[in-house]
């Protein structure tokens, strides 16, 4: 949720409305970043085994029927192998193209023979997931960070039906936990487990030190998702040499209420990190007018940065389906 605070000391917040704790967001208000998290309460990951289990278990089963269904035919045509190997040599048949016969087989026994090539695959995926206190927010259908669980699980399943390996990056505002890429099942549980379950050290966010571990630690060209809400500024830079060493796709994950609050009178907001209070008049109209702006303004700015650093990007939102936006970056990229 943004809202026009006066000063830009505040960083971390909790939003408080009705005496009810609800969860918040971050967001950029002239020029500063504010960040408007949770409480502690509801943050507690704390769940028993079977819990978790059951969790991961009614995430795969959604995630991977998606794969099975829609996306994974579609992943093989958006990201591509590194090429053709040689696979065989058969009989020629009406319609093979000419340029593929080989002559010396064909000379040898007496009738033509053409080449078959298969695509070399093998491609490695990369998972750069913001797990800040911004992913903990939500308005109606789901927070921002089961969002992200769900769109890594569809594309970790694509991915593995496709013979490539997957590894994943959680960051706030440092590298929180790195998973090598590895192929199988097993290995996509134990990501989605990891996704469910993980508890981060810290709140803020820093993608230009996400960016930079990615380029210096995976030494192979890989194709990577960044899922992120990119509350954060300052990592242009970063972002342009990832993009120069592996295949960079944003997935930009956002709440309504991110782009617009509407007039619920005077709310108190307290800095999560420090304790310090504000209270912000919502019934203005000028705040809320400012506030629709900025959030148009920060829109326009991302895109042109994404744009001007050949990086693909879907927006995908926590009360909308993500299947027509991801369809959508894979038939783009499929098409060129």
């Amino acid at each position: 949720m943004t809202l026009e605070v006066p000063s830009s000391r505040f960083s971390s917040f909790t939003l408080v409305f009705n005496t009810e704790k609800l969860t918040a967001s971050r967001v950029i208000v002239g020029g500063d970043t504010l960040v408007l998290c949770p409480s502690p309460s509801s943050l507690e990951n704390n769940m028993e085994t079977s819990e978790l289990l059951k969790r991961v278990r009614k995430v795969e089963i959604k995630t991977r029927g998606l794969s099975n269904q829609i996306f994974s035919g579609q992943y093989h045509s958006a990201f591509k192998g590194r090429g053709m190997a040689f696979s065989e040599v058969r009989e020629y048949q009406m319609g093979d193209d000419v340029r593929t016969i080989d002559w010396n087989v064909t000379a040898r026994a007496g009738d033509p023979y053409v080449k078959v090539f298969e695509e070399e695959r093998e491609l490695t995926v990369m998972l750069v997931v913001d797990v800040s206190g911004s992913g903990d927010f939500g308005s109606k259908v789901m927070m921002k960070r089961q969002l992200m669980t769900e769109i890594c699980a569809v594309l970790s399943f694509s991915a593995i039906q496709n013979n490539d390996k997957v590894g994943i990056i959680f960051f706030s505002d440092r590298v929180e936990k790195f998973i090598p890429p590895k192929k199988g099942k097993s290995h996509i549980l134990r990501i989605i487990r990891e996704l469910i379950d993980f508890t981060p050290e810290h709140k803020g966010t820093d993608l230009s030190e996400a960016l930079r571990y990615l380029t210096n630690v995976v030494k192979k060209r890989s194709i990577t998702f960044l899922l992120t809400d990119f509350m954060d500024k300052g990592y242009s830079d970063a972002l342009k040499l990832a993009n120069k060493k592996h295949d960079l796709v944003a997935i930009r994950v956002y709440d309504q209420l991110e782009q617009e609050i509407p007039n619920v009178g005077l709310l108190p907001i307290t800095d999560a990190e420090t304790g310090e209070l504000v209270w912000v008049d919502t019934s203005n109209k000028q705040t809320r007018i400012k506030l629709k702006a900025n959030s148009l303004r920060f829109e326009a700015e991302l895109k042109d940065l994404l744009l001007k650093s050949g990086v693909d990007m879907a927006e995908v939102r926590t009360d909308g389906s993500y299947i027509k936006p991801l369809m959508n970056l894979f038939k783009r990229r499929g098409a060129r």
